[in-house]
């Protein structure tokens, strides 16, 4: 089974287009993408990569990432573009 991560995400507009998409929690996590959608498209990569450096390092993750257990609800809100 799939871990599931809960990850604070801030997308910020570029001056030069395009959006950035970083974590407050994980210094480590940046990616981007030409739309909003695209940005969010390469979220999952993004965060992936970054726990398996997390692991490669020995590090923990920040304990608000990860459920304590598989039953465990997760609350978050998701942002959607329209065109």
């Amino acid at each position: 089974m799939a871990k599931v991560y809960k990850v604070p995400l801030v997308l910020t507009s570029q001056p030069e287009g395009g959006y950035t998409v970083t974590s407050p929690v994980l210094p480590e996590f940046v990616t981007e993408g030409d739309t909003v959608s695209e940005a969010l498209a390469n979220v999952q990569d993004a965060v992936q990569a970054v726990v398996e450096l997390y692991e490669d390092l020995g590090r923990a993750l920040p304990p608000t990432l990860t459920r304590q257990s598989q039953d465990e609800s997760i609350s978050f809100e998701f942002a959607v573009a329209i065109p």
